[in-house]
Order: C-alpha cells, then sequence, then structure tokens
C-alpha cells in the first residue's frame, strides 16, 4: 500500500530526511515523496498555484498511482490532504496530517501569511526571504538548525511565486469552508498530529477538529510545527501504528 508524504511552505523533500530512515527502521519501504508544483518541482504552464489547483495536481497524482493510499500530509501539504479527503477520499486507504487547528471556524491566518496576502507587502516579504541564509530561516520560521540550510538552498523565486499565489486563494473563510467540507465527507481512518508547541495554529483545536471529522489525534510531546525533526521516531510509531489498525 504506497505511503505518499507531501510537504508544505517554504520546503522540498528534505524535509523529510530524518523522517525516512525512521519509517525505513520499521520496515516501511513503499513511501512516494511528492513535491507541490512551485515547491521542489516546476510550475506547469496555465497553473495558478491556487489552494484547488493543488488539490487537483494531488489528485491526479493519486490516480495515477492507480490505488487508494495511505496520504501524510505536512503544513500546506496538510491543507492539501484535507482537500483531497474531503473532495475525494474514495482515493485514500486513509489519511494523516498536522495543523489541524488550519480548519477551526475561529482560525486567523498568522501574522506572515497575512503579509503575504497583502499585495505589495507580500512581494516585499519574498523579496527578504530570497536572502535568508539557514540561519535566518532559523531565527524567523523557528525551523529546527538542522534544517535551516535547505530550507534557504531551496527556497527560490519560484517558490516565492507560489507562495503568493497559494495564500492568496486562501484568504478566509476558504479555510473554515474546507473544514466544514471535510466534516461532511463520507470518512476514512484519518490521524491528526497534535503538536503542543507550534506557532503557527492554535494546536488545542486539533482536538475539536478531530472530533467533528472522525479523526484520531495523536499528541508528538515537546513538538512545535517541523515533528519530522524534532520527534521522528514517536511520529514514525504513531503512523505505523495507525496504519496496522486501519
Amino acid at each position: 500500500m504506497p505511503k505518499i508524504l507531501v510537504h508544505g511552505n517554504p520546503e522540498t523533500t528534505s524535509v523529510w530526511s530524518e523522517f525516512l530512515p525512521e519509517l525505513h527502521k520499521r520496515g516501511v519501504d513503499d513511501v512516494v515523496l511528492l513535491s507541490p508544483p512551485g515547491y521542489g518541482a516546476p510550475i506547469p504552464d496555465g497553473f495558478g498555484c491556487t489552494r484547488i489547483e493543488y488539490r487537483d495536481w494531488l489528485i491526479g497524482r493519486i490516480e495515477a498511482i492507480g490505488a487508494p493510499v495511505d496520504l501524510v500530509g505536512h503544513d500546506w501539504g496538510a491543507c492539501h490532504t484535507y482537500a483531497v479527503a474531503a473532495e475525494r477520499p474514495d482515493l485514500l486507504r486513509t489519511w494523516a496530517a498536522d495543523c489541524g487547528g488550519l480548519l477551526h471556524p475561529n482560525y486567523v491566518w498568522h501574522s506572515q501569511a497575512l503579509t503575504l496576502q497583502t499585495p505589495e507587502e507580500g512581494e516585499k516579504l519574498v523579496a527578504k526571504m530570497l536572502t535568508w541564509t539557514g540561519a535566518d530561516f532559523i531565527a524567523t520560521r523557528r525551523i529546527p538548525e538542522r534544517f535551516g540550510p535547505s530550507a534557504a538552498e531551496g527556497f527560490d523565486e519560484v517558490m516565492g511565486e507560489a507562495m503568493l499565489k497559494l495564500y492568496r486563494s486562501a484568504v478566509q473563510p476558504a479555510l473554515r469552508e474546507l473544514g466544514e467540507q471535510l466534516a461532511r465527507a463520507p470518512r476514512r481512518p484519518a490521524l491528526m498530529f497534535h503538536t503542543p508547541e507550534d506557532p503557527y495554529t492554535n494546536p488545542e483545536d486539533t482536538f475539536e477538529m478531530a472530533e467533528r471529522v472522525g479523526a484520531d489525534v495523536v499528541t508528538l510531546p515537546g513538538a512545535a510545527h517541523w515533528w519530522m525533526f524534532e520527534t521522528p521516531g514517536e511520529a514514525a510509531d504513531a503512523l505505523v501504528s495507525f496504519w496496522a489498525r486501519a
């Protein structure tokens, strides 16, 4: 059963570099890493980098595999996962994702997202990020030290363009409406990661949203946003156990 991992922003597949070995240790080898257009992959002609286009891109990639899959999403990859689970649950055996609070009715975008959604101010932020070093990403985005250099290396003008368009397609109430759609959708075995120190959502909202959409919750003590670096072994244990139960 293919395990598909989808990363978020501002990331490439290097974000999974310490998590994949933990899955391999536990006998999970059928892993497919997917890079959303602009995030370590080219942006196709005519692709507008909106949240709906990313949803449809992921649906197409799963359809090409030709079997129900176990889908795992992080950050914006989590939003893409929620969108697929809401629109095409028939393509999934299971899904797992973090940032469940993004779907909460009271969620307000964090300050960097609001800047990106603001004309001119967003462009200024992207221009500044293009000059950042790994140390800047660590300090400003609270990225784990081991991920900082690859985050800086991966961030380029293509990613900046994709980032602006994606965030501007998701001005609220877009994610609240996605949460409502997911709550109405046919259910598949689901898991939400509760990361208590995440600065980009209200972590405690994960429990309410998990109840609404019929997902289990696993808490990763001490984890913030990048749990695949902070608690990779615990996260791998949780996923392998979840897949075995499904």
